[in-house]
């Protein structure tokens, strides 16, 4: 196998090959073998190999896709043909009807062309597994492919032999009890389905990878000699300037050296609401620009950026295998020889008893002695190897999928069992993910709740922020009539103002109040409504404060049921959030979770690890505002993260000691992992994030 072939070879340090979606991750000294040596090593063994980076070319991607359509179609023939063929075959012995011209008993020459036809196009579409099977069977090193190629091979040829008897034995019916072809045909039909189940259970995450990637802008606007200039992606190079406007998608991985805004980072974070961005302050390619102009220096373009690494390690993680996929890659080292072995002494030992008249047999000698080699092979041809795993890996992310959970890895399946901790995200998973209006409270007699609402909404009726939102669907839902708004101004990082009936009114935070003169913020008033863990919206006139709205993000029904179902389980659960603390509190008092972690910063740049502190002496790390960060203690850990359809990938980072989690589109989630060690609980963890699940195990 190239696995083993290139693991010998001096220079190569890791080869890792995943064959069910043609991904081989080698690691190599440049100094000691060059790649084009490796590639003459994999070519040997009867593969094609591509670079990873050839295949980024559209042309090659696409040729790839259609290939993976094209072995897709051609498995669905196998499987028809098989079934075919065995209905001819064995129709007889079911009582089932054939029709006359292919009848044994009226038509028994079409009986045996008919299956013979059909066992050459089965093997026809299926000639790799006769190609890589001989040629390893030839260089000494059989693998599962040479047995399925001997054993159906020498099924197919003594069928022959069959059929050549019956039709110069007067067409001899007794002999169709002797024909094989049914049995090639079925055993590679067997494989090539356990190939299909495979491949199906992971088209899901490479569409996400691919629907992740196609998000990213494909232009960009640079600034050249004092022009704005647009040109494709692929032609920024580091250090030049991007000129972002409002509303248009962040093309590239930068720095903002000039211009503020806020950002939409929820196809990076999956955070809901837009986060405000300042000089020096970095920016992410997919990410949205709401309401500002800013001009970026570029750190890193398209192959580099944070999307780009994303679907590499999504890539990665699909090269794990389970475990029980690695023993079978073990167990086919000294299986296939084994049998081939077994099957040669055992047709001599039989030859060896006839020969000398130890046992007598009524059948041709040659013949038997063929046909017990033969049943043999056939036995012993990996449809369970080649089936089960792939079988029951389908089955369960068919159930998880009927549930809402998408499963990424097998490997992750088999350990899902020994999870005892679970720890929630709080943004979108245990609560609604989007703030709800709770409180009206009025500072001015004149002003009842009524009104007080009917102006915030009008003031924030084309509001994308999400408080702002939230505000206008609370007034749209008790059907509030709004004002008609005059010289409305939006205050990035602020709020807004605007004039009703020419007086005029800020909606927004303090600083837009304390900006524009408003001291009195009746402080002490509002706190209270803060340490209820509720977010507040101060409305003022020109002269004062007049009313502030409490904004809440709800807790979710099901939620409540969860955690006390998981209580009853004996799993500890935990809330990682980046929301204030006096939020966190409130909410994990409400849902009786165990302890909650609160970030001590905001977001950190990819490999910039900020320090955290455990809590409730289980290692188990704190979110920052964007990213949970779980310390590493030099124990296992799993990986569990429940999202709107989402991915763990994973990838060593030796300097780091840490895992990392980021949040990602639609509920997409980087794990990144020092490659010696790992978390430290009881058992192990899993984190949970959302709604559908994609599972990924961590060792």
């Amino acid at each position: 196998k190239i696995e083993r072939k290139l693991s010998k070879t001096n220079g190569v340090d890791k080869a890792l090959v995943n064959i069910s979606n043609n991904m081989a991750d080698i690691e190599y000294d440049e100094k000691e073998i060059k790649a084009s040596e490796i590639i003459k090593i994999i070519e040997k063994l009867g593969y094609t190999p591509k670079r990873r980076e050839d295949l980024k070319d559209k042309e090659e991607a696409l040729r790839a896709e259609k290939k993976l359509k094209l072995e897709l179609t051609k498995s669905k023939i196998v499987i028809v043909l098989s079934f075919v063929l065995m209905y001819i075959s064995m129709g007889s012995m079911l009582n089932l009807a054939l029709p006359n011209i292919i009848e044994p008993t009226i038509n028994i020459r079409n009986y045996v062309i008919a299956q013979f036809i059909l066992t050459v196009i089965v093997m026809l579409i299926a000639k790799r597994f006769y190609r890589v099977g001989f040629r390893q069977l030839y260089m000494l090193s059989p693998n599962m492919d040479s047995l399925v190629a001997v054993g159906t091979t020498s099924a197919f040829i003594y069928s022959l032999y069959i059929s050549y008897r019956i039709f110069i034995e007067n067409d001899n019916l007794h002999l169709v009890h002797s024909l094989y072809y049914e049995s090639a045909a079925t055993i590679i039909a067997f494989i090539m389905l356990g190939k299909y189940l495979e491949t199906l259970s992971k088209g899901k995450a490479s569409a996400a990878i691919k629907k992740l990637v196609n998000f990213q802008a494909k232009k960009a606007n640079i600034i050249r000699n004092s022009e704005i200039v647009e040109i494709d992606i692929n032609e920024v190079s580091k250090g030049d300037i991007v000129f972002i406007k409002p509303g248009e998608k962040i093309p590239v991985d930068g720095t903002i050296i000039e211009g503020h805004s806020t950002i939409d980072e929820a196809m990076i974070t999956g955070e809901s609401i837009p986060v405000e961005k300042v000089e020096n302050d970095k920016v992410y390619s997919g990410s949205i620009n709401k309401d500002g102009v800013l001009k970026v220096i570029v750190n890193a373009t398209e192959g580099e950026t944070l999307i780009s690494k994303i679907a590499k390690l999504v890539e990665d993680a699909q090269m794990t295998k389970a475990p029980i996929a690695r023993l079978a890659d073990k167990v086919s080292l000294i299986f296939v020889p084994t049998v081939i072995f077994i099957a040669i002494s055992t047709a001599l030992l039989w030859w060896f008893l006839i020969k000398y008249n130890i046992i007598s047999v009524s059948q041709n000698h040659f013949e038997f002695v063929l046909t017990i080699f033969i049943s043999i092979l056939i036995i012993a041809c990996p449809c369970s190897l080649g089936l089960a795993t792939p079988t029951a890996i389908m089955v369960g992310t068919g159930k998880g999928a009927e549930l809402g959970i998408l499963i990424k890895s097998g490997e992750a399946l088999e350990k899902l069992n020994e999870i005892d901790t679970i720890v929630f995200d709080k943004t979108g998973t245990l609560t609604e993910g989007s703030p709800k209006v709770i409180d009206i409270v009025s500072l001015d007699n004149d002003l009842s709740k009524d009104e007080i609402l009917k102006i915030a909404a009008s003031m924030e009726v084309s509001s994308e922020h999400p408080l702002g939102k939230a505000v206008y669907d609370e007034a749209k839902e008790k059907k509030v009539e709004l004002y008609e708004i005059k010289n409305f101004l939006s205050i990035s990082g602020r709020g807004v103002m605007g004039e009703i009936e020419e007086k005029k009114y800020l909606l927004g935070n303090k600083k837009l109040l304390l900006d524009n003169g408003i001291n009195d913020l009746h402080e002490e008033e509002i706190h209270r409504y803060e340490l209820q863990g509720k977010t507040t919206i101060l409305l003022a006139d020109e002269e004062k404060l007049i009313a502030f709205i409490t904004l809440a993000d709800i807790v979710r029904n099901e939620s409540i049921e969860l955690i006390k179902k998981l209580k009853k389980e004996n799993i500890k659960t935990y809330m990682l959030t980046g929301d204030n603390e006096r939020t966190a509190k409130v909410i994990a008092k409400k849902l009786d979770i165990d302890d909650v972690g609160h970030a001590i910063q905001t977001f950190v740049e990819q490999n910039d690890f900020s320090v955290v502190r455990d809590f409730a002496g289980h290692g188990v790390g704190l979110a920052l505002h964007e990213e949970p960060i779980i310390p590493n203690y030099g124990r296992k850990g799993r990986g569990l993260k429940i999202e709107n359809g989402m991915v763990l990938a994973i990838e060593p980072m030796v300097n780091t000691g840490t895992y990392k989690i980021a949040m990602l589109p639609d509920g997409w989630t980087i794990i990144t992992r020092d490659g010696k060690r790992s978390a430290h609980f009881e058992h192990s963890i899993a984190i949970i994030d959302g709604k559908p699940v994609i599972l990924s195990e961590l060792d």
